[in-house]
């Protein structure tokens, strides 16, 4: 079960204060009813991962993952639907925890956005300044989505509290 928190992130602190980052190539083989196969690539590794549908508003859902071969992932990319995520992923530490920061590109530029990752949902976290306005729960910003309705489609109307 992985339980995570979503924000926008504000700024570009977090790129300063990474130890480490990867870009990351994902597709979708299906997506619908609020569960995912996804295939990712991600610093010179394969992975394939497969989502159930969220509880908790969002906060929880089922996840399973396995490492994949890199000639498996890119024979997989064919057999997914349109829309590609392109993004660079920043891992940031603050206090216990470790935020994964994502900046995105093509079709999803300039959306950055942080994950924090919990054992219960409940469970309190240091925040980072960078970290702007909770999302957890708001589908506009699951990365399936994205690839769908890219942000540069409808980020434009955003309230200024989301940026």
């Amino acid at each position: 079960m992985e339980i995570e928190r979503k924000f926008m992130v504000r700024g570009n602190d977090y790129k300063s204060l990474a130890y480490a980052s990867d870009r990351i190539k994902q597709g979708y083989i299906c997506s619908g009813h609020g569960r995912t196969v996804r295939v990712r690539l991600r610093g010179g590794r394969g992975y394939l991962t497969i989502k159930g549908p969220s509880f908790d508003g969002g906060l929880s859902r089922y996840e399973f993952e396995k490492e994949i071969t890199v000639e498996e992932a890119e024979q997989l990319f064919r057999l997914c639907e349109p829309g590609i995520i392109d993004k660079t992923r920043f891992l940031v530490k603050c206090g216990n925890h470790t935020f994964e920061v994502d900046e995105f590109y093509g079709e999803n530029e300039g959306l950055v956005m942080a994950e924090v990752e919990l054992q219960s949902p409940d469970e309190p976290f240091e925040r980072p300044a960078f970290l702007g306005l909770e999302v957890t729960g708001d589908r506009r910003f699951y990365n399936g989505h994205l690839r769908q309705q890219p942000f540069s489609v409808w980020g434009s109307t955003l309230p200024a509290e989301y940026r």
